[in-house]
């Protein structure tokens, strides 16, 4: 018998880094007024009900969840939980980051846009409009700093893991409006002002591409996903199901992932935009998918 065991042992040995199955879901509805400075102000939108759908879709997928919305999601808090996420991270993990929120365009300080333009989540603490001396963009979290997060999440999974990152978020949206439209309140994520120190004005540029390519160098970078609500020149809509607002695409992933595993494999991805296409309220806007495959 004791030989057995230890036969089975050298087997299958013990392992205390398992791969294991991560979320950082962030969303973000009510966003703080500003005192002396309404100017300043996000309006509300409903990104914290797209978290409150995906939590227990991913909890029964076995997924370890760290979940930050409306006043626990301000841009310090999300910062650590990037970190905290890279630091636990093991060999082989399959990690989802979730972020349903506002977006906004910023200009580019380093000059590594062609455009002139960085883009950015908006954490429940930034503020949509530059003001010397009372915000300064500090809470920004520009697509430059989330690259080295994820880029540091790929290298500690490797390339036995995958990395999903879903932006239900845009850069060319406007105020919360009500107006009417088949019963119910239009709410738009994102702002078409871009965040400019010097005035500029911001344009988008127009890229009609569904598909883009991410870089797999650096050898044991893990294969990454990234799926965003809409093209930068459109506006992200949210839709109004059984009385209550959400993403679109946080909607049609929670609905396909109900009774289907997530996995390394991506072709799902194609099936939620399929989802998306079919609903009429978004024909103004595309999904985009950029990844290593």
């Amino acid at each position: 018998m004791e030989i057995l065991i230890t036969i089975l042992v050298a087997i299958v040995p013990f392992n205390a880094d398992a791969a294991e199955k991560r979320a950082l879901l962030i969303g973000i509805s009510d966003y703080p007024t500003v005192k002396g400075h309404p100017e300043l102000e996000w309006c509300d939108i409903h990104g914290a009900n797209d978290i409150v759908t995906l939590t227990p879709t991913l909890k029964k997928q076995g997924f370890k969840i760290t979940s930050l919305t409306d006043s626990k999601a301000t841009a310090v808090n999300i910062r650590k939980a990037f970190h905290q996420l890279e630091a636990s991270a093991t060999t082989g993990d399959l990690i989802y980051i979730h972020f349903s929120g506002h977006g906004q365009a910023v200009e580019d300080k380093n000059g590594d846009e062609v455009d002139g333009w960085d883009e950015a989540i908006i954490p429940y603490d930034a503020r949509i409009k530059y003001a010397k001396g009372t915000y300064e963009g500090e809470n920004h979290i520009l697509d430059d700093e989330l690259e080295s997060y994820f880029t540091a999440i790929r290298n500690k999974i490797g390339r036995g893991g995958y990395l999903y990152i879903v932006l239900d978020a845009c850069h060319m949206g406007g105020a919360s409006r009500g107006d009417e439209e088949d019963e119910y309140e239009i709410f738009i994520r994102g702002t078409d002002n871009g965040f400019s120190p010097s005035g500029k004005r911001y344009i988008p540029k127009i890229d009609r591409r569904g598909n883009m390519k991410v870089s797999s160098s650096g050898g044991n970078l893990s294969g990454i996903c990234i799926l965003e609500a809409c093209r930068a020149y459109q506006t992200n809509a949210e839709i109004k199901q059984n009385g209550k607002y959400y993403g679109p695409l946080s909607y049609y992933i929670s609905q396909y992932l109900t009774d289907k595993d997530l996995t390394s494999n991506n072709s799902w991805v194609e099936s939620v935009r399929a989802l998306m296409n079919k609903d009429k309220r978004l024909i103004k806007q595309n999904m985009v998918i950029e990844s290593n495959q």
